[in-house]
């Protein structure tokens, strides 16, 4: 081999090398310090977009007897924790921007969420690396759940309660 092949190999072998620390780095870094938030402008929109539809509601719907209306952590770092579901669908996770924030090494950033589809209540799975429980089975599409159903998260466990 001539050294010009040689040198072009070594710098090849160099960039891949560097490729790949960059790249160790950056999931450290997203792992670390979580998804980027959306910037300012657009959550004054958003803020905009909800005010006027607040304004738009003549007035707030009675919930229904047998309804829920919190979600409690009974077990886990944050136990007694009650959260209203006012501000439905909310967001579970180790990450700034969640409604539901557990500090616990087996959540994700992202891990679950909790919404409503009409009277119907439902726990979907973010794509967390550990997985949502619901009861002793882990779910992977959305699935309803009712009063006093256990969701586990992590070492955490969430149900709902009026």
């Amino acid at each position: 081999m001539s050294e010009l092949t040689l040198v072009l190999i070594r710098f090849a072998y160099l960039a891949i090398l560097w490729i790949f620390v960059l790249s160790a780095i950056s999931v450290i870094r997203s792992d670390m310090f979580g998804a980027r938030v959306a910037r300012e402008g657009s959550r004054r929109d958003e803020r905009r977009a909800a005010k006027a539809a607040a304004k738009s509601r003549s007035r707030p719907a009675k919930a229904r007897r047998g309804t829920p209306t919190a979600v409690a952590i009974v077990e886990g770092a944050n136990k007694g924790e009650v959260v209203s579901l006012d501000g439905a669908p909310l967001l579970i996770g180790r990450g700034n921007d969640a409604a539901i924030r557990l500090d616990d090494d087996y959540v994700s950033t992202r891990h679950a969420r909790i919404g409503a589809s009409g009277d119907q209540w439902y726990v979907e799975d973010l794509g967390s690396t550990n997985g949502t429980y619901v009861g002793n089975a882990r779910i992977s599409q959305p699935t309803a759940i009712s009063l006093g159903t256990q969701v586990r998260i992590g070492k955490s466990i969430l149900e709902l309660r009026k």
